[in-house]
């Protein structure tokens, strides 16, 4: 009787512990925090943060709590998770993008590589295919899938003509205003984040979408309270578009330096601003080899190939030699210049890169460069972090959730060995990543 007894205590004590352990997972307390918390103000030192149940409980100096985990985090700096409001999805393999190549397997492994640089949320720009509306998209938001939360802007409106862009064929393309309430009733079926539409000639190579079509999407699309996002490049366009009422220019205006009316009118109207400054980069950097491209944190983002096809001179030469090399580098330019006009404007710039459209615009590693060029047009370090966190949630709608790490929001965080706040780079410096209070990644490098 005494043994039988002692084995009832033994097991009443291990189920004791492991329920505390259970408890104590979800809640966790970080010591002596360097805290950025993505809503511009200056960094705070040897802070403590209690999580519950992946949520900020509280965050302040001395904060003590003994049933929580403790987790020593001296010395190291905590961001907000970045979010990225203009990227695609499952269309890359290897050096190829095509729709054969949108499969579930695909796609989770890009968000999964992409919760590895930090990047917690994505808005995917136009170019998705029915896989994922069917209860995918919630179960990434839901935390039910591993790697990024999941938002789409559906199937995005382009012109009649199939090229460029030709192997998005589920694109929608009205030949005429009158066809754009039917298709904007089917594709808010789909509950997209925002709608997307191609407003641009490239360079003279092909068909623009006309304005009574634009116009009539933005009007659509606002009778259903969705707001409209505009791939562009010329000034006037996006003059044109803002007097529209569009709410999101997903690209730089890159052929003139905006004026000072442009600049009151979008201010006026709301306009968020995504200036993708890496794909301007990406358009002419590799007629040779930028200073990152050996650099680990960029070779693991890469498809498999790509480095091997970017380092080549047959691929430095073909960029080199590209009619539209001097263009890509004067539009480069002009777009550092205008984002800069557009933030000190008060306009609302937002993260975003495009990375995932094509095999250069590498998933993940991509977002880490849009801050530093984000920096090389003139915002602050903590100004850039803040476009890649708090700005961009403002743009997906989610900043009552995500964006900031203040109390009640969503433990969405990464963990640097290095702070970024005066030296942007250092957001590179990944030791971990977690997500919904729970650490998912321990960056690119350390698989």
């Amino acid at each position: 009787m005494k043994l039988h007894f002692r084995y009832l205590i033994f097991y009443v004590l291990l189920l004791f512990t492991v329920t505390a352990q259970a408890q104590q997972a979800d809640l966790i307390l970080l010591k002596n925090v360097n805290l950025i918390d993505g809503t511009g103000s200056a960094s705070k030192s040897d802070v403590n943060i209690l999580i519950k149940n992946g949520i900020l409980e509280s965050i302040q100096r001395g904060l003590k709590e003994p049933a929580a985990m403790q987790i020593d985090l001296k010395g190291k700096t905590i961001i907000p998770a970045i979010i990225s409001a203009h990227t695609h999805i499952g269309t890359l393999k290897g050096n190829t993008s095509s729709a054969e190549n949108y499969t579930r397997e695909n796609i989770l492994r890009q968000l999964k590589r992409y919760q590895d640089y930090g990047v917690n949320t994505i808005l995917t720009m136009g170019t998705d295919r029915p896989l994922i509306f069917n209860g995918f998209i919630d179960s990434t938001q839901a935390g039910l899938l591993p790697g990024a939360r999941l938002y789409s802007a559906g199937y995005g409106f382009n012109t009649p003509e199939s090229s460029p862009a030709s192997w998005m064929n589920l694109l929608l393309r009205p030949t005429a205003a009158d066809q754009v309430p039917s298709l904007i009733a089917d594709l808010a079926k789909v509950k997209p984040t925002v709608v997307k539409m191609w407003v641009d000639d490239h360079g003279g190579k092909a068909e623009k979408i006309k304005p009574e079509i634009y116009k009539a999407i933005i009007a659509e699309a606002h009778k259903r309270k969705i707001p409209v996002a505009s791939h562009l490049y010329n000034l006037e366009d996006a003059r044109s578009l803002t007097e529209s009422g569009l709410d999101i220019m997903a690209h730089s205006i890159r052929d003139k330096e905006i004026d000072d009316d442009l600049l009151k009118k979008m201010k006026e109207n709301g306009v968020a601003y995504i200036p993708t400054l890496s794909l301007d980069e990406f358009a002419y950097i590799y007629s040779r080899k930028p200073e990152w491209v050996e650099e680990p944190f960029f070779k693991a983002s890469l498809e498999p190939g790509v480095y091997e096809m970017i380092v080549s001179e047959k691929y430095q030469n073909q960029v080199k030699n590209s009619p539209d090399f001097e263009r890509n580098m004067k539009g480069f330019k002009i777009a550092l210049v205008n984002v800069k006009k557009i933030h000190d404007a008060g306009i609302l710039v937002a993260l975003g890169t495009d990375s995932g459209a094509f095999p250069i615009r590498a998933q993940g590693f991509s977002e880490h460069l849009e801050l530093e060029l984000l920096v090389q047009a003139g915002l602050t370090p903590m100004q850039a972090i803040t476009a890649a966190t708090k700005n961009a949630a403002t743009v997906l709608k989610i900043d009552n959730k995500y964006g900031t790490l203040e109390k009640g929001k969503v433990a969405d965080f990464i963990v640097l060995t290095a702070s970024p706040e005066k030296d942007i780079r250092n957001t590179r410096k990944i030791e971990s990543v977690w997500k919904d209070g729970k650490q998912v990644s321990k960056g690119p490098l350390n698989k």
